[in-house]
């Protein structure tokens, strides 16, 4: 058991490792945020969803930008889509498959951005929600993986993981990529 312990942190490094190997990566992430500080300056939001632990990802980066991630100043408009009671109504009422482009469209606005977070880029909730915000004229930022799936194509700027046996892999690295966006805003905004 110990040697399974220590191998998936073998694999945390090898993928960390594999993603800092490709300067574009890098320059994705400082793409994104630039985008994000020019939105946010013009008065716009981020809206940041997922499914699963994604969605628990597109919470922590929403909450460390109205609260605080490492220091002291004014709260930073964003919001993740996860309200339960959204989520049920939506779904029993239009499908799944609208959970979150139902909300894009009631509150999201010309210059906005939508961080989608999809580890495959697949996910067909996901891909309504960058179909909506394309809608109503936002930026799509997307957090992928595998081969960023048909949500590469919807997006300004995608940040994909490299290739990983399991999701969980590819979730380890957005929430790196999530804090490296919320410093990026921080020390810009």
């Amino acid at each position: 058991m110990v040697d399974d312990l220590r191998y998936g942190f073998e694999q945390a490094r090898e993928m960390l490792d594999a993603f800092l190997s490709e300067q574009s990566n890098i320059e994705n992430i400082a793409e994104a945020g630039r985008i994000m500080v020019e939105s946010l300056r013009a008065g716009g939001k981020i809206i940041s969803c997922g499914n699963g632990g994604s969605m628990c990802d597109a919470m922590h980066f929403a909450e460390e930008l109205t609260g605080r991630f490492r220091d002291d100043r004014d709260p930073i408009a964003a919001i993740s889509i996860s309200d339960a009671s959204h989520l049920t109504c939506t779904a029993n009422d239009y499908g799944f498959e609208r959970i979150f482009s139902r909300y894009i469209r009631a509150i999201g606005n010309r210059g906005d951005i939508l961080m989608a977070i999809s580890t495959s880029g697949n996910s067909a909730n996901i891909i309504e929600a960058a179909h909506e915000a394309r809608n109503r004229e936002m930026l799509v930022i997307s957090l992928t993986g595998r081969d960023g799936g048909r949500l590469a194509g919807l997006s300004d700027v995608e940040i994909r993981a490299p290739k990983s046996e399991y999701s969980d892999r590819v979730q380890e690295l957005h929430i790196k990529i999530i804090h490296s966006l919320i410093l990026y805003i921080e020390k810009n905004l």
